[in-house]
């Protein structure tokens, strides 16, 4: 296991600079997901620390030892892709002890660590087969299996899940999480899908046009999103955001006051006030809606109303017998509400 440093990480392609001064640190057995929409530099971050990607500026560190110009076999790191890689021509337990071949070790050695591997994810009765003969799932865990046998101080995800459907993908995090809490090993992650972050890291640095907007934990960023990117972000369905001005202690906006905490912001203050979905309720008295569309999923209904032209979700628990049309009042605690400035789209309070 080691610790990652990223320290004023820059790259640039030609005269286009797409990582602007990227900097944090990953601890020692720590999962971090880097997460944000495509084009933000997340990817590239991972293939730099991977060393399939030269650095522009700046130092990346493993275990406090300086890569930049280490090649990338010799980086003790192991990363899994989006597209499985595969060879077509090996066996599953062919593909899984590869790396340790090219590196001559013995077949004894080979074979305890291919066995170790295929036992923590379930391949043992796989072995025999070519990768034309698994289904999605299965390729990705004999991917990663071929990480495992590895034993790198350092895991890299990039994408893994992207070609698999839904249900497979909730397994697969399930199993990918399961992982790294038997083996402990540095996990960076990267991915563009914000429920897969928030289910699986230990922290989540999120990214927006090479920079990182913000670090946390999952409930931290879910609960304190530091700007209005992180807040529309971080959160699904989506934070309801839409601009007003502070007055006399609340938020005049769409024709309503909408509560906010105390003291927050200053008095005429343009700025967007953010509230999620699930934090806004139907009561018998409140800020006047009137219900567009009636989604029941089960468990919950959404709710998408109108307030002052303006469309809103509401996340309710159970069932309604609210119908499209209807006249309803939204009801919330100014605590759960976000008020971010006007202008820079900072938090404020």
């Amino acid at each position: 296991m080691a610790s990652v440093s990223f320290r004023n990480v820059k790259k640039s392609f030609g005269k286009v600079e797409v990582l602007h001064g990227v900097g944090f640190d990953i601890a020692d057995g720590e999962f971090v997901v880097l997460v944000g929409p495509s084009g933000c530099g997340k990817s590239t971050l991972l293939r730099m620390l991977a060393g399939l990607e030269e650095i522009s500026g700046g130092e990346i560190a493993i275990d406090d030892r300086v890569v930049n110009d280490l090649d990338a076999k010799d980086r003790d790191i192991a990363m899994v892709f989006q597209s499985y890689a595969l060879y077509p021509h090996m066996t599953v337990r062919e593909n899984m002890g590869f790396s340790l071949r090219l590196r001559k070790a013995a077949q004894s050695e080979i074979d305890s660590r291919v066995a170790n591997a295929a036992r923590i994810l379930n391949l043992d009765q796989l072995l025999h087969r070519y990768p034309r003969e698994l289904s999605g799932g299965q390729r990705q865990r004999v991917a990663m299996g071929r990480a495992i046998v590895r034993d790198p101080k350092v895991f890299l995800f990039d994408e893994p899940l992207s070609n698999l459907d839904a249900k497979l993908r909730v397994a697969m995090r399930a199993e990918i999480k399961a992982l790294h809490q038997r083996l402990k090993t540095t996990t960076v992650y990267v991915t563009h899908d914000q429920i897969e972050a928030m289910t699986m890291a230990d922290r989540i640095v999120v990214m927006h046009d090479g920079i990182v907007e913000q670090i946390g934990t999952p409930l931290e960023l879910f609960d304190r999103p530091g700007n209005l990117f992180v807040a529309q972000f971080i959160g699904s369905p989506a934070m309801n955001v839409f601009s007003g001005q502070v007055r006399s202690g609340a938020i005049e906006a769409l024709g309503a006051r909408w509560p906010v905490p105390a003291g927050l912001g200053s008095e005429g203050q343009t700025v967007s006030y953010g509230i999620r979905p699930t934090d806004l309720r139907v009561a018998d008295d409140g800020i006047p809606a009137t219900v567009s569309i009636v989604e029941p999923t089960g468990a919950e209904t959404e709710l998408l109303v109108e307030v002052g032209g303006q469309q809103l979700t509401v996340v309710m628990h159970g069932r309604t017998a609210v119908r499209p049309g209807d006249q309803v009042r939204l009801a919330l605690d100014a605590a759960k509400s976000h008020v971010f400035d006007g202008a820079t789209g900072a938090r404020i309070g």
